[in-house]
């Protein structure tokens, strides 16, 4: 099942861009570890699925899993080999605006070792550098 708003404001956005750092969601509310992004990116739909699934897997589904980002944002692309003008294209998929220190998924009731693992394994599936942090070394 891929994410997506169920209504948004309008059809469809400007790229925008993603100058400074991550002012909300960049401390762990939920669980005791967390994958935190390093990097600014668009993180779509797919890949926040991706890393999901992973981490479930990894787990054996005996972990508290909180998934802190979502793609809202539409991203438009044009059908192939269509001449230029004719307006904006269509809504091809969805991302979510990824700031450096912004968390991106929470873990708990499972070992730091487990947690760590998982996380990795999620963290090859998505497109910028994260790192691993617990609840009581915040940096």
């Amino acid at each position: 099942m891929i994410l997506s708003p169920k209504r948004t404001k309008y059809r469809k956005y400007h790229r925008g861009n993603m100058r400074g750092k991550a002012v909300k969601g960049n401390e762990i509310s939920f669980g005791n570890y967390a994958l935190q992004a390093v990097e600014p990116s668009w993180i779509t739909a797919r890949q926040i699925e991706a890393a999901r699934r992973t981490i479930t897997r990894y787990t054996k589904r005996g972990a508290s899993l909180w998934i802190r980002i979502f793609p809202d944002k539409p991203v438009t692309a044009r059908a192939a080999e269509s001449r230029m003008g004719s307006g904006k294209g269509a809504v091809d998929y969805w991302v979510a605006v990824i700031k450096p220190g912004t968390i991106l998924f929470e873990i708990s009731s499972v070992s730091e070792d487990i947690a760590r693992n998982a996380m990795k394994l999620a963290a090859y599936k998505l497109p910028i550098k994260t790192k691993f942090i617990t609840r009581n070394n915040i940096q």
